[in-house]
């Protein structure tokens, strides 16, 4: 497994993982797409699910139909998932059905900016179609693959189309959209084999990405952290 073989795409997601834990709240959290089987060496008390089987996993299930009660997380979490969902308001609805009054939905995605854009387009097998409708709700298609996906949906949701999004879920409150991934991200490699910069460099970049990241972030970022909020009864 490429987790495992390449220590630089370690560091990258660690702190990736390491921001996700930061931005829950104290509690339980449930995973959305665990079939990575990461998180839980990040956060604690951690159910992870996935829509595919995976030994590790505590649940196998759909995101857009979750088998559990209301009110069930303090947490929801997800990375690389959300750009996935054949009906993400479908989903948007059960993560505020499961989750406690003041619990969070807390997810990383990938963010299209100029130069991310570029990149997605023409070095990433995941398409970006920003004409999509982030907020159109399918038939659901049974033959659907589950790693189809449009990573342009979380850029489109939470920032070209935020007024929309503030309409149509008054349940959530968005707390937060940070970029991130400046430069580990790309030149990392992601979970190709190869990269242009060696492990040891990756918190050094991080460091220096925290810097840049708010006069460079609009134009260059290829990572957003969605922090959604359900306000307290």
């Amino acid at each position: 497994m490429i987790w495992h073989d390449k220590p630089v795409l370690r560091g990258l997601y660690s702190d990736f993982y390491r921001r996700m834990a930061d931005a829950c709240r104290p509690g339980t959290t449930l995973e959305i797409g665990g079939g990575s089987g990461n998180f839980k060496e990040f956060a604690p008390h951690v159910v992870s699910t996935d829509i595919l089987f995976a030994s590790w996993l505590d649940s196998v299930c759909d995101a857009q139909s979750l088998p559990f009660k209301d009110g069930s997380f303090d947490n929801v979490a997800m990375m690389d998932v959300f750009h996935h969902l054949e009906r993400p308001t479908v989903f948007l609805r059960e993560a505020l059905r499961v989750l406690k009054p003041g619990g969070r939905l807390v997810m990383l995605e990938p963010l299209i900016t100029p130069v991310s854009h570029y990149c997605y387009h023409y070095f990433h097998p995941e398409p970006v179609v920003m004409k999509a409708d982030p907020f159109h709700e399918p038939e659901p298609d049974p033959e659907r693959d589950p790693y189809d996906a449009n990573q342009a949906i979380p850029t489109l949701m939470f920032l070209r189309q935020k007024k929309q999004f503030i309409e149509k879920f008054p349940g959530f409150t968005l707390h937060a959209v940070r970029r991130c991934g400046l430069l580990a991200a790309p030149l990392s490699g992601g979970f190709r084999r190869w990269s242009l910069i060696p492990a040891r460099a990756v918190s050094l970049i991080n460091r220096i990405e925290k810097i840049l990241t708010p006069v460079l972030g609009p134009l260059m970022a290829f990572r957003m952290l969605v922090i959604l909020e359900r306000p307290s009864d």
